[in-house]
């Protein structure tokens, strides 16, 4: 079975991503597969308008947004990067956040995994392209977790 066609927005970076510190970042991948297809469009806005906020979310150093498209089994998702994880947790608790997971807690799957990254010289504090693989490794390894009803 072919692995599922990934794609990934443009990264948007966040007010932290200038700062450095010490130790290692946070990286949290969410995915939300939606019981109904047509679910994931809204979920899918819902997930852009919280991109137009990220200039606004403190500790966040940067996002992507990802997708596998499909008629049948669309999965969306983020790909988040922190510089601990207190600030994940203070932009899971964000209204605006909250709003959407209860709005679509029962329309689908989430599903989430955090994970650290070492800091490096790079300007952006990590290696993007490492990010991003293990991330793309960890969505195709996914599978769909809800039949059709």
């Amino acid at each position: 079975m072919p692995s599922p066609a990934v794609r990934f927005a443009a990264w948007k970076p966040g007010p932290a991503a200038a700062h450095d510190g010490p130790g290692p970042l946070v990286v949290s991948l969410t995915e939300f597969a939606p019981h109904r297809p047509w679910h994931a469009v809204g979920v899918t806005r819902a997930g852009l308008a919280l991109r137009r906020a990220w200039p606004d979310v403190e500790g966040a150093i940067g996002l992507w947004l990802w997708t596998v498209p499909g008629l049948l089994r669309p999965r969306t998702g983020s790909v988040s990067l922190w510089h601990d994880e207190e600030d994940l947790r203070r932009f899971v608790a964000r209204p605006d956040h909250r709003r959407i997971m209860r709005a679509y807690r029962d329309r689908g799957t989430l599903r989430a995994t955090t994970w650290h990254t070492p800091r490096s010289d790079a300007p952006a504090g990590f290696d993007k392209s490492a990010t991003l693989h293990k991330a793309r490794a960890l969505i195709t390894r996914w599978p769909d977790p809800a039949p059709l009803g």
